[in-house]
């Protein structure tokens, strides 16, 4: 395999990283495995020194740590907590970088656009930065300007991390099972996207739409004409992270109604819109002047069928209340099955980790990290949950964060069952939605006009007394060859059990004839049962041999 001399660097780093940290895969050696606990509610030592790992390694590191974060059947969730955690803070570039991008990304000199532009960042990743702004017409503004050279160094780091899963996917049992070449095209298309500003601009309009009905909820939106791939300009959101709120400005907020509202608003994104913000960490969350939530950063979105969004309901609703075997059917269900899947096993385990969340307190359940451990629980046992489910247990890990953030007293599990019956009312609401109904019309009409011909068909069988009906029941033919076999066995047995009592008694008749100093009739007779007994026992077990390895029907 050649490795070239660009990335010979990056693909050093891997393999020191893998080696460092490869005892966090589940499917290594148990006795590799053993310092980590799967169920730690808490990052461990060991999670925390693998995501400050990520984040020296760079940009392309650090994304792919959050997209780690949504594999719960690859680590055990003490990671899953970390990386869900991840952020990159990095040193700012010059703004005279800044101001080049923006000037040939725009065509038009930064003075022109601008009648305001900061050369100090708000914010500094290590995707981009944001500084904040100020159009003509004095309408605040908030560029997201894209670092140079991003592209190229990712580039180098995904050729890089190829190479290694390919290595991986070939020459190990782990990474036969979990296709890391996989993982790594899935993880190329994540930051594809991500490095489009043009599709984050898009986001920010669907999701504003999504959550235009909730009035403590904002998101900022693009301005198009000042949006290119590499620099989104979008409105500047007056607030503060939440992590930044003071003691004083928790007295004059209502965070009771703010969580409230912010756990009701992504509740309706997943389970309604099916479209909603994946990354909702406190860094993306402002808590702004006027006392809303603002949705910031909408690089990272995640979207779910209409299919998968009723299984998720029920999932959520049995896993909050602590009914762990309706959780278990439920997860079984949706789940896709791998070759080592144990029925058995799979729903006494998922049993056991709801019933064991359910014997605490309500209010101390972390929704978000059960939903993680139903994902790693269940791949243990063999079935691989979808990536929907792993990517909602983390943005409610984020959330059951914010929510304590703004009210201590928040109990997720009760928003859950307090707002079932609305999610449940406003699905019922969507899918009467003209589109649907017109397709149910479609549906019927073909019925309609199809059901008095179909009618007319059986109604003429029935009168001509022609009418079958085919059941698929035992074949009397095979049971009778069966029970053929069955006696001619016991015949054999019963004549090879007469020529022994026979012989037996033949010995004590004298006789001229004799073989080796025994009367020759009674031990011919014993050799005749003999090969009689060990010819029907090759037939039996022949036959036996052949009848396991005939296709089933």
């Amino acid at each position: 395999m050649g490795i070239t001399l660009g990335h010979l660097k990056r693909y050093q780093d891997i393999a020191r990283l893998f080696a460092k940290h490869g005892r966090a895969i589940r499917d290594l050696p148990e006795e590799l495995v053993a310092g980590a606990e799967p169920s730690a509610a808490a990052a461990t030592p060991a999670a925390e020194e693998f995501a400050k790992d990520l984040e020296a390694l760079g940009p392309t590191f650090v994304k792919l740590g959050q997209v780690l974060a949504t594999r719960a059947d690859l680590l055990p969730v003490s990671y899953l907590t970390a990386l869900a955690r991840l952020q990159d803070d990095v040193e700012p570039i010059p703004f005279a970088e800044v101001e080049a991008i923006v000037e040939r990304e725009l065509g038009v000199r930064i003075s022109k656009a601008f009648s305001e532009f900061e050369p100090t960042p708000l914010a500094a990743a290590s995707l981009g930065q944001v500084h904040r702004a100020a159009l003509r017409d004095g309408r605040l503004v908030a560029v997201k300007v894209q670092r140079p050279g991003v592209q190229e160094t990712i580039t180098e780091d995904l050729a890089a991390l190829a190479e290694a899963a390919t290595l991986l996917d070939a020459h190990t049992e782990v990474g036969r099972r979990y296709r890391f070449a996989d993982l790594v095209e899935e993880f190329k298309k994540s930051l594809a996207r991500e490095l489009d500003y043009r599709l984050e601009a898009q986001n920010l309009v669907e999701l504003a739409g999504i959550l235009e009905r909730f009035e403590r909820i904002v998101v900022p939106q693009p301005i198009p004409d000042f949006t290119r791939a590499t620099v989104l300009t979008m409105d500047y959101v007056r607030g503060r992270k939440i992590t930044k709120i003071g003691p004083l400005a928790r007295m004059e907020m209502d965070g009771a109604a703010l969580a409230d509202e912010l756990f009701r608003a992504y509740l309706h994104q997943v389970l309604v819109a099916g479209f909603f913000h994946a990354d909702p960490h406190p860094g993306n969350v402002f808590l702004t002047d006027d006392g809303r939530l603002a949705l910031l950063d909408l690089g990272m979105t995640g979207r779910v069928s209409p299919e998968l969004q009723e299984r998720m309901l029920r999932l959520l609703l049995a896993a909050s209340e602590g009914r762990g075997e309706e959780a278990a059917a439920i997860a079984a269900m949706i789940g896709e099955k791998l070759p080592n899947y144990d029925e058995a096993l799979f729903l006494r385990t998922i049993t056991t980790l709801v019933a064991d969340n359910r014997s605490a307190a309500l209010q101390q359940i972390a929704v978000g990290k059960l939903m993680l451990e139903l994902s790693h629980k269940g791949a243990e046992a063999g079935v691989r949950l979808p990536a929907e489910l792993a990517l909602l247990g983390k943005t409610l890990l984020h959330l059951d964060e914010i929510g304590r953030a703004l009210d201590p007293q928040f109990d997720p599990n009760e928003a859950i069952r307090r707002h079932a019956a609305e999610i449940t009312s406003e699905r019922l609401k969507s899918s009467v939605s003209p589109g649907n109904l017109l397709a149910t019309l479609n549906e019927l009409k073909e019925f309609v006009e199809r059901l008095p011909g179909r009618a007319n068909k059986i109604l003429d069988r029935v009168a001509n007394n022609e009418l079958e009906v085919r059941v698929n029941a035992i074949d009397e033919g095979l049971l009778m060859e069966g029970f053929q076999k069955i006696a001619n066995r016991i015949t054999v047995g019963l004549v090879l059990a007469a020529l022994i009592v026979g012989a037996a008694m033949l010995m004590q008749v004298p006789s001229t004839f004799r073989i080796l100093g025994y009367p020759g009739l009674a031990i011919a007779c014993f050799l005749g049962a003999a090969a009689g007994g060990v010819i029907l026992v090759i037939n039996i077990l022949w036959h036996d041999r052949k009848s396991q390895n005939k296709p089933r029907r």
